[in-house]
This record gives C-alpha cells, structure tokens and sequence, in this order.
C-alpha cells in the first residue's frame, strides 16, 4: 500500500473513508450521518451511530470465539506479581464492577472519577463505567489532594474508586488518605468512594462513604453493555492549561473507537491475537488509548506494567517484560529509554535476553533527541518510530504509518502527517509558511474521528484555546516546521505549558504556588532542557524586601509546596533568587528569553526592549548570576 495515495484518499474524501473504517468494528446501529456538526458549528463524526466501547473491547472478541484468549497481562516487579486474565474473565470482573455501580446508583450519564495505581482493577473500572454509560476521569494517582479536589469539582462525579495504596519503586503510598483530603478540599462531595484493599499495609481510614470493592463484586450480578450515541462522552480526561486550571477534554464514544481501531492497524501496525505493550499510566492518554480501549478493541493482548524502566529491579525490566510476555509491538517515552540508556550505555542487559518477538519500538510523549535513537537502534536492530499527538487528539497525528508502508527514518522527525490529519505551518498572521519555516502547527477543520469533542462545560473556553486564533483550523499549542520533503519537525510549546518525561504540566499553575509564599514578591517559572527527562521547572524568584529568608530554606518550602498541591510528578527542585526579573517595556516577563539563554540556543533581544538598563538586566541576571552556574 503507498503511503501518499492513502493519506491523500484520507483527505479527498473524509465522509468515504472514515465511513469505511467505522464498518471494522460492529455496531449496534450502524451510522447513517458519517459527518455532521454540533450546534456551535464544530465537526461531529457518526453521531446518529450506537455502540458501546467496553462491548467493542470484550464482549464482540466473545462472541466470536475468542473467549480464552488472553486480554491482559498484569505485570509487577514492585509485588513480584504476574497475573494473566482472559477475555472471559476481564468480562466478568467488569460486568460484576457495573452492575456494583448501577447499584450504588449510578445510570448513563453520571461522572465518576478514577484514582488508582496500574493494577488490573484501574482497567476494570474504566471498563465497567463504559459497560453502562458512566463518563469516567481517570486522575493519574501521583497527583496530589489539591489536584484531585479541583478535577472532583469540574466533573463532580457521584463515585470515585480507587485504593489502599500505589507503589513507588520500593515505597508505599497511601492512596486513600489522599481521597479523603481531596473530598474535603472539594466543594462537591461524591456519595460514594469505592475502595480496593491491596494488602499491602497502607492505612486506610474510614469514612461513612466507603464501600468496600470486594464485597461489591462478590454482591454483584453481571450487567450488559448499554447501547449508546456515538457522540456520548466515554470519558473526561484533564490536561494542564496555560491558565493554570486543568481542561477537560471531552472524548466521544464511536469516532473514538473507529480511529483506535484504525490506528493500531494502520500505525502500529498490530495484529489481532498479539501482545502490545504501552509502558504508560491509565492516567494520561496513552493509557486510555493503549493500555486499554485501543489493544482491547483490536483484539491484543495488553499488558498493564506497574514498575519504572529502572530499580525494578534494574535497568533490565523492560527486555524482561518483552521476552517473557512475546512483545511484538511496544510503546514507550523516550525518558524511559534515556533512564535505561544512562544505566547501561552499553547494553549489556539487552544482550541477556531474546527480544525476537519484537518487531516495532514506539516512541512518543516528548521530542526524542537523536541520541536516544541512535542507542536504540545500535543495540536493537528493529524499527524506532518517533511520533507525536496529544490529550486532545486521542491517537497520533504524525507518524510513521507502520501498516502502510514503512517511510525512511529522519532523526528529528516524527516523519509526516497520519492519515486524516491535514497538518499545515502557519506564520503568526495565518499565512501557510513553505519549506523550513517555523510556525505554528495547525490542523485543518474537521479533525478526524476520535479528537477532542469539547472541554467539559466549558466551550467557550474550548473555541478561544483550540480554534478562534486560526479560524477553520485546531491550533496544536506546538511550534515546527516541514521540510521539502513533507517531514515535520516539531520544535515544543508555544505557551507556558512544559513537557517532564511524557507528562504535560502547566508552569502558570507552578507559579501560582511559588508566589502564594509570604517571602516572594514575584516569580517566572519555566522549562529548561534536561538531559534524562526532556524538560524540568526552574523558578526564579524576587522576595519581599524586609523578608529575610535564607535561600536553602525558601528552596525548601517552596518545592515542598508544589509538591503537596501538584504532586512529586512536577519534579520542580530549584528555586534561584535573583535581584529582579527580565521585562519588556509593557511589564511581560521574557520566558522564552531565559529559556534560550539557559538552554544555550540562539536568542534575540525583542523589539520591544530599547533601553539599555534592561538588556544589562537580562545579561546580569542570566548569563553573569546564579542561572549561568545552575547550567
């Protein structure tokens, strides 16, 4: 198959292919209306269409005689536990789940929010919310109380499930305390908290909310799917703005489920029946994509990871989990392989196991450095494919069509748009820019199937973030470039939203924190390279005059802070007190300035900026003070 006819038929006729795409999967009604609009004139995709995605995941493969074959296998080096679960038995502690849920009295429509380690049931719970209609929002379980209680309050869901405890490396973390902090931090309280005991010793406090999960599966009768729109949202998924109040993307059901179907064939280029291995969370997007709905769907084998790349107990886990399980297809961040990379350069554990199963190594999360992916290759002669999408698109934009037709490989590149995306570089004006020219990365309207649907009530914010700057286009939020041979190179954020190893956090959040402390007058906080996790924060601030402090115990208090109300996730550990920030003439701090400076990369000094005080500013500030040493 030729990868320029297929993306151009993607193109020329949208309504045509994606309608015949949508007839891989069953239905319970098939779509009549392929491509319509909502009433605020945004594209929808089958929207007269009913189907369910927990019967696409497990009950269709059933039905057709796939009942023993394996749907996931539970892999922990933390427990010392692997644990394989059949279709037949996924589908039955699912249906067990819901029909718990419908018991607690939840129905089609109702929230409910998610906030538990990678074990089994976290999957089974996203699962069983789907079987009947529940919109789930899965809280990633590093996050703090202060983060839960502000994702509660937006889709103020009747039940939350979780557990005891998560593990960090060889560190336990009580999970339920953090719940029951975040619920009183909430102005919405949830009826119910549905609560798996791990047995691993964590403390678990009661409240007269709790039910126990156990004992609601053992009371429970197994429920079918529920048949619903196309257009119901599967669920809510909260990503960083630059406003520093998460967003909620909204996912629709049917186009959701089409492109995930299109896109492990087509990009991943997995067969039915094999293993797929996405080394994520069920927290972020690649989770729900990849660990869960999309493998299922296809019909994979997935297997849910809970472990780290390294001290789990070494460098070695992932080569392990590969061989052992017959990975074909895996997925990672390219952090992950830089961690595994800076412990054995020489890859030495690599050479201990049979990696012949694998046949393809995803890469995506983050820009991958061409280091990384010249190790990968070196020691693993099988394909590395860069690619790149986001929480909103739900399944890649750009990438290496592996189930198409295998393009060369450009360092840099997450090589050219997927089919369906029409992906443009945009000048500041909204002037397509040619070859090698940096812009903005712009998607003309309609999106394909499985993109984001909305930002949970609220649209009006959903229109100015995503499609008023470039009217008939998504602006991405990313900058890059085409080059003559239709490769994208994308070059990072052009807000105030920064990438620490694959998660998006926002740095307006980080500095709200920073300048809530007695002794900071103002702050900028912002992302600078890092070698092992892509980005990392670094805040600056200019204390209060008449607030002595001492700089170890500001540092102190200040990290402290960020990772109480966002979470250790947020890797913020240096806090530089300078004299005064770099401004321009209007009062805007100069971020992107700093960061060019610190990072080592050409800058210029803005027009804007004409008077001599303040360029001696910047030069004092970044190049002869404290933030020249850091680096």
């Amino acid at each position: 198959m030729n990868y320029t006819e297929f993306y151009q038929e993607s193109l020329g006729k949208p309504e045509v292919f994606w309608q015949k795409q949508s007839k891989a999967l069953p239905w319970f009604k098939a779509p009549s209306t392929i491509l319509s609009e909502d009433t605020n004139g945004y594209p929808l995709w089958f929207a007269d269409g009913e189907t369910n995605a927990c019967y696409l995941a497990l009950d269709q493969h059933i039905e057709a005689g796939y009942g023993e074959q394996i749907a996931l296998i539970y892999d922990s080096p933390v427990t010392q536990t692997i644990r394989k679960y059949s279709f037949n038995e996924v589908k039955s502690e699912v249906a067990r789940l819901a029909g718990g849920l419908l018991a607690l009295g939840l129905k089609t429509g109702d929230t409910a929010v998610i906030y538990m380690p990678m074990i089994p049931q976290a999957a089974f719970a996203m699962l069983a919310c789907a079987r009947i209609g529940v919109t789930h929002s899965v809280v990633f379980g590093g996050f703090a109380p202060h983060e839960l209680a502000i994702r509660i309050d937006d889709c103020t869901p009747k039940v939350i499930i979780t557990a005891s405890s998560g593990i960090e490396i060889d560190r336990l973390i009580a999970y339920k305390p953090l719940v029951d902090e975040a619920i009183a931090l909430a102005n919405h309280k949830p009826k119910k908290v549905v609560v798996l005991n791990r047995k691993l010793g964590a403390r678990i406090p009661f409240k007269k909310y709790d039910v126990d999960y156990d004992a609601l599966i053992y009371g429970s009768e197994e429920v079918a799917c529920v048949p619903v729109l196309a257009t119901h949202p599967l669920y809510v998924l909260y990503t960083s703005g630059t406003t520093g109040k998460p967003k909620g993307i909204v996912r629709d059901t049917g186009g959701y489920a089409t492109a995930l179907k299109f896109s492990m064939q087509y990009i991943y280029g997995a067969q039915p029946g094999e293993v797929f291995w996405a080394a994520s969370d069920v927290g972020w997007v690649v989770g729900h994509s990849y660990i869960v709905y999309g493998p299922l769907i296809n019909r994979n084998t997935t297997v849910l990871f809970e472990g780290k790349p390294i001290r789990t107990p070494d460098a070695s886990t992932f080569w392990r989990v590969i061989s052992e399980h017959k990975v074909s297809v895996m997925f990672t961040a390219p952090t992950a392989i830089r961690a595994i990379k800076k412990e054995d350069p020489n890859g030495d554990f690599i050479k201990q196991y049979d990696l012949s199963c694998l046949r393809t190594q995803f890469l995506a999360g983050e820009r991958c450095d061409v280091a990384t992916l010249e190790w990968y290759n070196q020691h693993i002669p099988i394909p590395a494919i860069d690619h790149w999408w986001q929480t909103e698109s739900g399944w890649p934009m750009i990438s290496n069509m592996m189930g198409v037709e295998q393009l060369p490989v450009k360092p840099g590149s997450a090589s050219k748009a997927v089919a369906g995306y029409d992906i443009r570089i945009f000048s500041e004006n909204g002037e397509e820019l040619g070859p090698n020219e940096e812009g903005f990365v712009v998607i003309k309207l309609p999106l394909p199937p499985g993109t984001l649907l909305d930002i949970w009530k609220d649209n009006a914010r959903f229109h100015a973030g995503y499609l008023s700057k470039f009217p008939g286009y998504y602006f991405s939020g990313d900058g890059g470039f085409k080059d003559e041979d239709g490769y994208i190179f994308i070059t990072g954020r052009v807000d105030d939203v920064i990438n620490v190893a694959g998660h998006r956090l926002s740095t307006a959040e980080m500095e709200e924190i920073v300048a809530a402390h007695p002794a900071v007058a103002e702050c900028a906080v912002i992302g600078i390279n890092d070698e092992l996790k892509g980005q990392i924060p670094l805040a600056l601030v200019v204390t209060k005059s008449g607030e002595p402090i001492e700089h170890f115990q500001l540092q102190h208090e200040v990290v402290q802070k960020v990772r109480e109300q966002i979470g250790a996730v947020a890797s913020l550990k240096e806090v530089l007190v300078v004299q005064r920030l770099p401004k321009t003439r209007s009062g805007k701090i100069l971020r992107k300035l700093m960061r060019s400076m610190i990072d080592g990369v050409e800058y210029q000094i803005p027009s804007t900026i004409d008077d001599e005080a303040i360029i001696d500013e910047i030069i004092e500030v970044v190049v002869q003070g404290k933030i020249g040493s850091f680096k």
